[in-house]
């Protein structure tokens, strides 16, 4: 599993020329992996295939549509859980410090968040304890594959992959939660204006205690997205010893 989540995790960045060259090496760790099931696997080697021999550009425009242009298919995980209230600096603080404490230590520019830094740091813990972790936003995964889904996207089987993977499993009444919110086309620009309107900050008696404990608590303790952010730069993750 842990090999197979890095490769799940190199299959959501940001193409380029280096992935393409890891195509066998990702390849390999699917195959490898028997928690997936073969349809699955089958779906993942068409996307990495699609990966490896595609135009490079091509690939990542389209990516860039995918995952920087629309808001409800950030990978960048507490966008879909917290507004701009004062719990989103709090909840990446947090994050930031179960890496910190695994031996995962992030650059400035990098935001814990992101789905494939994430997985990277899933992949450091024994397998059981990730697979925990995994099914916290096991519902944030489940919406994405099936927004993907309607898209005719090959991305979604990433997703049913990590949900296929996850120890606890999507609740429906979450799921159908962050389905109701908008999805506008990438292409639909007035809606994606609307879609990332800034929200009010709030603060005071009525704003969340930003307290809870543990990153389920982060995770389903909203459902509104949030902002725009950056994207993570590179990073290095220490081998576990």
């Amino acid at each position: 599993m842990i090999k197979a989540l890095k490769a799940l995790s190199a299959l959501l960045t940001y193409p380029t020329a280096e992935l393409q060259l890891a195509a066998g090496e990702i390849s390999e760790a699917i195959e490898n992996d028997a928690a997936i099931s073969f349809g699955v696997r089958n779906q993942l080697h068409r996307l990495l295939t699609e990966l490896a021999t595609d135009d490079l550009y091509d690939l990542q425009e389209r990516y860039v549509l995918l995952f920087d242009h629309s808001r409800s298919l950030s990978l960048h995980l507490f966008e879909h859980v917290h507004g701009e209230s004062r719990d989103r600096g709090q909840a990446m603080i947090d994050l930031k410090a179960q890496y910190e404490k695994a031996g995962l230590f992030l650059s400035a520019a990098e935001l814990p968040d992101f789905l494939p830094l994430f997985l990277e740091f899933l992949s450091t813990l024994p397998a059981q304890e990730a697979r925990d972790m995994l099914g916290q936003p096991a519902h944030i995964l489940a919406a994405m594959a099936e927004r993907l889904r309607k898209r005719g996207s090959p991305y979604e089987v990433v997703f049913r992959a990590l949900v296929a993977l996850a120890a606890a499993k999507p609740k429906e009444d979450e799921v159908s939660a962050l389905l109701a919110l908008p999805d506008p086309d990438a292409s639909d620009f007035v809606a994606l204006d609307a879609a990332w309107e800034d929200e009010q900050v709030t603060f005071g008696p009525g704003a969340s205690d930003g307290c809870k404990d543990g990153l389920i608590a982060r995770i389903r303790g909203g459902l509104r997205p949030a902002p725009d952010m950056p994207a993570a730069a590179a990073h290095t993750v220490p081998p576990r010893q």
